[in-house]
């Protein structure tokens, strides 16, 4: 007679456990219709967007590489003093640089281009071989330049080449 009660109980606790099961899917279905209603309206109020509000000036879209947008943004970036190669040089003394200007922002990129031309020059002694004797595939290669360029802007944000302050020096 116990087993039979007890199969009772467990039959009434199986019941109570579908209902609260039935209860949690209940309140997630409504969950879920009422942020498909809240996509549905903002969908309804969107506008199409054109690529030059998704995209930076002077930038593809889709471009893959880190820009030195925003890389300087401090007070003491607008008066700042020459670094490595532009102030060994000695014909810019006493000049300031504005590293928050767009103009130092290019002289960054130009000189993010000539340390991957070094990097490049430096990877091409390497063979095109993996350790077991394989070629490198298409991707790879894709991947491998793609790492050199981001390794070449950071190297350019951080190495202080002083290439960029001789460029903005010039150009200035």
């Amino acid at each position: 007679m116990t087993g039979i009660s007890f199969s009772g109980n467990a039959a009434s606790v199986t019941g109570g456990a579908s209902m609260v099961e039935a209860s949690k899917t209940q309140q997630e279905l409504t969950k879920f219709q009422s942020l498909l209603d809240s996509v549905k309206e903002q969908k309804e109020t969107l506008t199409s967007v054109a690529s030059s509000q998704i995209a930076e000036s002077g930038r593809l879209n889709g471009d893959y590489t880190s820009s030195f947008s925003g890389t300087f943004t401090s007070q003491a970036d607008k008066t700042a003093q020459p670094i490595g190669a532009a102030a060994n040089t000695g014909f810019h003394s006493g000049e300031t640089i504005d590293r928050t200007s767009e103009l130092y922002e290019k002289s960054l990129e130009l000189e993010s281009y000539f340390v991957k031309m070094m990097l490049s020059s430096m990877r091409s002694t390497l063979s095109g071989t993996s350790l077991n004797g394989e070629e490198k595939s298409f991707a790879q290669n894709m991947y491998e330049d793609m790492l050199y360029d981001e390794l070449a802007v950071s190297m350019t944000k951080n190495a202080g080449f002083g290439l960029a302050d001789q460029i903005y020096l010039e150009l200035q």
